[in-house]
């Protein structure tokens, strides 16, 4: 528990650290700067310290990194128990406890949290995802895995095929394979029913990964507005049907999945 006066802050790198060590090596993101900062707020952080991860920081000695804290105004601190820091890493969890030990002030180090004896980690999360797994990928999460994204003009065929698409924005994330799934779609603080289509759509022999949701009950034309996609349930793959027709047919059968009313 913080005392009195005092403000809960986190510290995290803009930019994976891999990106600059080593560039096209680093994984995908699970999180937009944007969503980082919202989950951050969310878990009750009053300060937010965004720091770009580049030659200057890559060169600190772990004890310079401890002093940047210090200069900070840093009162105590909690890191996980497997924390690396500082130039090659050098740097762990003992050492922090040490230095803060001896400026008498609280370190915490935490241990790592297992689901069915296995650690949950951020490489576990990203296969989840990638497989399309998103009901066990939440669960670890404790939260929604999201695709937000900015609403474009598409190329206007769900509307000839009676199923009118938004055509969302590709968030710069890791994306679910590709698939029909059921989902949540909020919009303007309401929340729809949505089957979202992810994929290159080879029925229309397209080349791109796109981001497309059908909102139940919904008519409006949103353009330019951000539409947030969660509770992603995975249905089938996307595949090449004989005929737009049959297209159309699997398309009646999907929204079975997402027969329940729209939520407020």
């Amino acid at each position: 528990m913080r005392k009195p006066g005092y403000r809960v802050g986190v510290l995290s790198f803009a930019n994976h650290p891999a990106a600059f060590l080593r560039p096209g090596t680093e994984p995908p993101l699970l999180t937009t700067t944007a969503e980082r900062v919202d989950l951050f707020a969310r878990a009750g952080f009053e300060e937010c310290f965004l720091i770009t991860f580049d030659d200057q920081i890559a060169q600190l000695t772990p004890l310079q990194f401890l002093e940047r804290l210090g200069a900070m105004s840093v009162q105590g601190v909690a890191v996980g128990a497997t924390f690396r820091f500082g130039h090659k890493r050098a740097g762990d969890a003992a050492m922090m406890a040490t230095y803060f030990a001896e400026r008498d002030r609280p370190f915490v180090a935490l241990e790592n949290v297992s689901h069915d004896g296995e650690r949950i980690s951020s490489t576990r999360i990203r296969t989840l995802v990638a497989d399309g797994n998103l009901e066990l990928a939440d669960h670890l999460l404790g939260h929604s895995y999201e695709l937000r994204g900015v609403v474009e003009v598409g190329f206007g065929r769900g509307h000839d095929l009676d199923f009118p698409t938004a055509n969302l924005a590709v968030p710069e994330k890791l994306l679910p394979k590709d698939g029909v799934y059921a989902a949540i779609a909020r919009h303007d603080g309401r929340d729809h029913a949505a089957l979202v289509s992810i994929g290159t759509n080879p029925q229309f022999e397209g080349k791109k990964r796109t981001i497309e949701a059908w909102l139940r009950d919904f008519q409006e034309t949103i353009y330019g507005h951000e539409v947030a996609l969660r509770d992603l349930r995975y249905l089938r793959e996307q595949r090449l049907f004989a005929s737009v027709d049959e297209l159309v047919a699997q398309m009646r059968t999907d929204l079975e999945a997402v027969a329940f009313p729209s939520y407020g």
